[in-house]
């Protein structure tokens, strides 16, 4: 059974680790929206960074995801699309289980037909111009929260978790 098919709950999950000052477990801010097919998600995090500049994103969403979640860090820019229809359908047909941008998504209407978890700040019609490869499999900074390649992200109604292990193990 894959971690998206594993019953969970984020609020759960804050219950058991509310007093967990180790830096171990961390929540995202209440920031993100909602826009891939599938409303729950959870996997090991493999992370890029980037700033209005989508090619290490379309990178890895056409290599093959294994049921991992994408964690992009865009800077939080609200000027450009990090993610677009095309690049959604290419996560849902190579196994991701979710990707969770802190920048924008284009093609809302394609997005929500992608068989992925995608979650993002806000949608935004103008494409990136591809310059610069940006980085891939570092320790990145999602509003504030630091998420590393290999901790487990875990989204769903009610927010998203990240734990330097896996909860459901």
């Amino acid at each position: 059974m894959s971690q998206n098919q594993k019953q969970f709950a984020t609020c759960d999950f804050c219950d058991a680790h509310k007093g967990d000052g180790s830096g171990d477990f961390r929540v995202l801010p209440p920031v993100f929206k909602d826009f891939g097919a599938v409303r729950k998600f959870a996997g090991p995090v493999v992370t890029v960074k980037c700033f209005e500049d989508n090619t290490p994103v379309k990178a890895m969403v056409e290599s093959e995801g294994q049921g991992r979640v994408l964690v992009v860090d865009g800077g939080g820019s609200l000027r450009r699309a990090l993610l677009g229809g095309n690049l959604g359908a290419a996560a849902a047909r190579n196994g991701w289980a979710g990707v969770v941008i802190d920048g924008c998504v284009r093609d809302v209407g394609e997005l929500i037909e992608s068989e992925v978890g995608i979650r993002a700040l806000a949608s935004m019609p103008l494409p990136t111009e591809r310059k610069v490869d940006g980085l891939r499999d570092v320790a990145v900074q999602i509003q504030g929260v630091w998420v590393r390649p290999g901790d487990w992200l875990y989204a769903d109604e009610d927010g998203i978790v990240v734990a330097s292990r896996d909860l459901l193990a």
